[in-house]
């Protein structure tokens, strides 16, 4: 089921999705800013602020903001582009969804494939478009088509496929990122496998470049970092609900992770003070190397998002399970 509907709170217009079993997923139209996730037993998958704001100019907080055409401060525009704040439309004649891309982990995500996935048919979805603007023009003058197809999966896995064509006539060149916000426990019990003995680049040391020593990421403080060349599954384990999040990506090579720690949240006025405690981001990514497209070029990336339980080994949660399985 597909609902456009009124924000109660914020009179924003959204769409929410309902999957036969039972999840839910909400994409507010501002932004094409996808606000909520639900299991089939209404447990909140994703962390929104309760001090988020929904009023342009300010993205709101949390869910999965999309960040194009600039991660962070990689460039000249305002922090992470301007897509999360600009009011996108639902398109009325989307291409059918593909079953793969074809731009493998190196970022390009160029592709000509056009398979069609017949069991998404019967997957409630939703695609929104952004198109360039007078406004945007002024600050990032090239013509684009940005779309986002939102898919509820059977047994409520959340799909991102998102598509940017250079309706240009000349190249441009841009960086992107799903700054997915995760809702967790307690932080301190969380851990990341999959990006062990990975580079990255720590944006609280001007972007210096380090390689990951530790079995698995563990947090104690401030964590702002792009792990490049990324595998294409990646697990988040939080051991006090027992529960896996699986997040597998295309065509975005790089992995965000982020959380802001106490002093940088009580910094923050659309962020609670002890809110970073119960979130995560991680970001399936394509900065390290910018994307560039030739005129009627179009580029494509893909995030999966699942939650499992997770198993016990030994005492210990094994996510290897996960990320062979």
């Amino acid at each position: 089921m597909v609902e456009l509907v009124k924000d109660g709170s914020t009179g924003m217009e959204k769409v929410v999705l309902r999957e036969p079993g039972g999840a839910t997923a909400q994409v507010h139209l501002y932004g094409g800013h996808v606000t909520s996730w639900k299991n089939d037993k209404g447990e909140e998958l994703l962390f929104l602020s309760s001090k988020a704001i929904f009023k342009p100019p300010k993205a709101i907080r949390g869910g999965i903001p999309i960040c194009f055409p600039q991660f962070g401060t990689f460039g000249s525009l305002e922090q992470h582009g301007f897509a999360r704040n600009r009011f996108w439309v639902i398109d009325p004649n989307p291409p059918p969804p593909p079953t793969a891309l074809t731009g493998g982990n190196n970022g390009n995500g160029t592709s000509s494939n056009n398979n069609n996935n017949s069991s998404s048919k019967h997957q409630p979805f939703v695609d929104l478009i952004l198109k360039h603007g007078e406004d945007e023009h002024k600050i990032w003058p090239h013509s684009f088509e940005l779309c986002l197809r939102v898919v509820l999966g059977q047994g409520g896995d959340l799909t991102l496929i998102t598509r940017v064509r250079n309706t240009d006539s000349k190249n441009f060149t841009f960086t992107f990122a799903l700054h997915t916000y995760l809702s967790v426990s307690d932080v301190s019990e969380v851990r990341i496998e999959g990006l062990e003995t990975l580079d990255y680049l720590d944006n609280l040391k001007d972007r210096e470049r380090f390689t990951e020593q530790g079995n698995a990421i563990t947090f104690d403080a401030e964590v702002d970092r792009i792990y490049v060349g990324t595998p294409t599954k990646i697990a988040i384990i939080d051991h006090e609900k027992k529960r896996t999040f699986v997040l597998k990506k295309e065509g975005l090579p790089d992995a965000v992770v982020w959380n802001p720690w106490e002093k940088k949240a009580r910094a923050m006025v659309d962020f609670g003070d002890e809110e970073y405690k119960h979130m995560l981001c991680v970001e399936a990514a394509a900065v390290e190397k910018p994307i560039t497209l030739k005129p009627g070029e179009e580029w494509r990336g893909r995030q999966e998002l699942s939650a499992v339980p997770s198993s016990y080994f030994s005492g210990q949660l094994d996510p290897s399970k996960v990320l062979q399985g």
